[in-house]
């Protein structure tokens, strides 16, 4: 079988994009990790397929690497990017996703800023962790120095730790920067290593920032670059057992295309 695929990128996330709109492309687990596989394959975090959906512009399915599926929220930026180029959408955006409805749009400078869902829940683990979904669930511990912090190692085992099982959840390392400004590296599960960037995971990290008195828009550093967060929040509960809603999430930065080709499967 051969397929037409476009490679994005979206803050060093990368992603094998089809178009789908006929309904004749149907991916194997097997196949979806075999385009992922970076030696033998066309090498991704992900891969997504675009489709028609009877209301919204499109309908979006994504793949981890691993043949798994979540929301993913730089591969969303991306597929808003590639819909534009379908002619599926022009400058705002709706779509169906692993979570639900979204909706976006491409920003004169061509930045994809992205609504997420709201986030409800939230638990608080500790002074430093929480546990928050945000359209896939993630672990955030905020550390004194993230570039030299053990993210493989250290993100591993909280992903296969046993009080997450069976799905397990992504882990995220934070810290804390002068300003309003965040550091965030990603043990992304279904990649199941340290990925460039990650959108779900610096949404999550942003809205726990705002427990140490961040405020939105939260400029988020990764090692693929950089992205913002704007949220509504009403904080409540105790110091003890603090709670939050928040409202009015966006996912905000560059996806770009980097080439296309043809598959042979």
């Amino acid at each position: 079988m051969r397929i037409h695929f476009y490679k994005y990128q979206a803050t060093g996330n990368d992603f094998v994009l089809i178009d789908n709109l006929t309904g004749k492309n149907s991916l194997s687990r097997d196949q979806i990790v075999s385009i992922c596989d970076r030696k033998f394959g066309i090498g991704a975090d992900g891969v997504m397929l675009i489709e028609k959906h009877p209301s919204a512009d499109f309908n979006l399915q994504y793949y981890n690497s691993d043949g798994s599926q979540s929301l993913c929220g730089n591969g969303s930026r991306a597929a808003v990017k590639m819909a534009a180029t379908l002619g599926l959408v022009n400058g705002k955006a709706s779509f169906e996703a692993y979570d639900g409805a979204h909706d976006a749009e491409i920003l004169p400078d061509g930045v994809v800023r992205l609504r997420m869902n709201d986030v409800t829940t939230i638990q608080k683990l500790s002074r430093e962790e929480f546990f928050i979904n945000t359209g896939s669930p993630h672990f955030i511990r905020f550390v004194p120095d993230v570039r030299s912090y053990s993210v493989f190692d250290e993100g591993k085992g909280i992903r296969y730790d046993k009080k997450y099982a069976p799905a397990g959840t992504n882990a995220n390392f934070v810290q804390a920067l002068p300003g309003n400004d965040i550091f965030v590296r990603t043990y992304e599960r279904g990649v199941e290593n340290e990925t460039l960037s990650c959108g779900t995971g610096v949404t999550a990290a942003a809205l726990a920032a705002s427990f140490l008195g961040y405020k939105s828009p939260v400029i988020v550093k990764t090692l693929g670059g950089d992205l913002m967060v704007e949220f509504k929040t009403r904080h409540s509960g105790t110091p003890a057992a603090p709670s939050a809603t928040f409202t009015d999430v966006y996912l905000v930065g560059p996806a770009k295309l980097v080439f296309e080709g043809d598959l042979e499967l």
